[in-house]
């Protein structure tokens, strides 16, 4: 008998969420899905993640080592956000314009290679340099794989998306027990060893992962491209965006802060850390979710509900007692995370020339804007409290509702006529 006040009980009930969406699903629908090729792009993500995710949970190990301060503590994390803000957008605009899979497999590798290096790290400058390689390999391999994602998921790329955007919030679920594990049994001088699990992939990749789709937009420039692909849908565009940054910074915010806050308030780091990995695959729960249904009932309708329940679900986090707090963690995630596939699928149906670089926009744009914001978020709770500061984030979700309200309803199973992707063409 699993009790209610452990993070199993939490789990154990969100598999039973999980497993019919997945299994009947794509039992369903596999005429109109090539599952061989969002398997490949879905492992690609996973991998990349999986590596990426080893950096945060290692930073006391770092600090140790390397007699890190606080500062430069600060200028490893923001470093990396900063390439994930810079890097994806022009991946994606090449990404749109060249049949290669040199982002995506180039991209790995550099991820794989990389971040595990960083164990052997002889001094804080050959360490940030090796977390900025391997983040801007993280950078070139999701705006491309992203942008592949509509091409295979054929008449349910909601669906599509959200199994391949459940791939990186896996890895960032199951990434840092593993390294934890891993450095704390061998140390961090045995790091580069991981890189084996990843070249095992790679290895695979090759041989089975597709060749993108280019939208024969090689001859123009980037403002030229930019004309092409976003025309007449641009503003949009640009409220989805908005919407996914302020999806970010809550996010971030919560993930960032809410480990300190939990600490403060009494709990254990195993407790800690076992409430943050419940919000982050209550979060693979609801991608499933919110992409199976998006493919039946619009986008709009995903948005609405998600962002409208994210305050009540982050406040529930921040006030819930003792072994609750497990189940504000899964609420909390659940509807954190569930916009951000159903967003970039919307994106990608908006402006169809250029799929790779609007999903760099909804996602690695996005979230590094989003990073910015820490820095202010912490002094902010310096000054006034960290359960204040949080709790003033949470209502950040319902100024996002009145941008929703603008976004253009577009069916899932209709592409935008081409026409109003070349207004200005």
């Amino acid at each position: 008998m699993i009790r209610i006040d452990t993070p199993l009980f939490f789990f154990y009930h969100a598999s039973f969420l999980l497993t019919p969406i997945i299994e009947e699903t794509m039992a369903a629908q596999a005429h109109s899905i090539n599952k061989k090729n969002i398997f490949a792009l879905t492992l690609v993500h996973f991998m990349g993640d999986f590596y990426n995710s080893f950096t945060m949970p290692l930073l006391p190990a770092f600090m140790d080592k390397l007699s890190l301060t606080l500062t430069q503590v600060g200028i490893l994390t923001g470093t990396m956000r900063f390439l994930a803000f810079i890097v994806q957008p022009s991946v994606g605009y090449f990404a749109d314009r060249y049949e290669t899979r040199s982002f995506a497999l180039g991209g790995l590798l550099l991820t794989a290679l990389f971040i595990p290096l960083a164990g052997i790290a002889p001094s804080f400058f050959v360490l940030i340099l090796f977390l900025a390689a391997g983040s801007v390999g993280s950078s070139m391999f999701h705006p491309s794989v992203t942008g592949m994602v509509p091409v295979y998921g054929g008449r349910h790329a909601g669906l599509s998306m959200s199994i391949f955007n459940t791939g990186g919030t896996l890895a960032f679920g199951v990434g840092p027990l593993f390294i934890t594990w891993f450095v704390a049994r061998f140390g961090l001088s045995a790091m580069p060893a991981t890189m084996l699990i990843g070249w095992g992939a790679l290895i695979f990749l090759f041989r089975v992962l597709p060749v993108p789709e280019t939208e024969g937009l090689n001859y123009t420039g980037f403002i030229g491209s930019l004309k092409q692909t976003l025309g007449q849908v641009w503003q949009s565009i640009l409220l989805i965006w908005l919407v996914m940054v302020l999806r970010a910074v809550v996010g971030q915010s919560f993930l960032t802060f809410t480990p300190v806050f939990l600490a403060e308030k009494g709990y254990s780091l195993i407790s800690v850390g076992s409430a943050i990995a419940i919000f982050v695959v209550a979060g693979t729960v609801s991608g499933l979710v919110a992409g199976f249904l998006s493919d039946r009932t619009g986008y709009k309708p995903i948005f609405y509900i998600s962002h409208g329940l994210m305050t009540p679900a982050l406040i529930i986090l921040l006030y819930l007692p003792g072994n609750w707090v497990f189940l504000g963690a899964f609420a909390a995630g659940f509807f954190v995370l569930a916009s951000l596939p159903v967003g970039v699928v919307l994106a990608q149906k908006l402006a169809p020339l250029g799929k790779s670089m609007v999903a760099s926009l909804m996602m690695g744009f996005a979230y590094g804007l989003g990073g910015v914001f820490s820095p202010l978020i912490g002094k902010l709770a310096d000054i006034f409290s960290i359960e204040i500061v949080l709790l003033y984030v949470s209502f950040i979700p319902l100024l996002s509702l009145v941008m929703i309200f603008f976004f253009p309803d577009v069916s899932p199973q209709k592409k935008l006529p081409i026409s109003k992707q070349r207004s200005l063409s």
